[in-house]
């Protein structure tokens, strides 16, 4: 059990960290999108609502994924 869940907080941290710098990187260079829908699919998440989301997730699996982590 504990295998999986340091597999998917692993997971969970790097695909938010990702998700987080993505809009990090737009926020750089296309600040005025920040307010706009994330997809043309759904009125919600926004994308700043999205880069919000994505970095509680990160920081939380990081923390859950180093409580789970073999302390040799």
């Amino acid at each position: 059990m504990r295998k999986i869940v340091q597999a998917v907080s692993f997971t969970l941290f790097i695909f938010g960290l990702l998700g987080w710098l993505y809009i990090v990187a737009v926020a750089l260079v296309h600040p005025e999108t920040l307010t706009i829908q994330l997809t043309h699919f759904a009125p919600w998440p926004r994308e700043d609502t999205f880069g919000i989301v994505s970095f509680a997730v990160s920081f939380v699996s990081f923390f859950i994924w180093n409580l789970a982590k073999d302390n040799k």
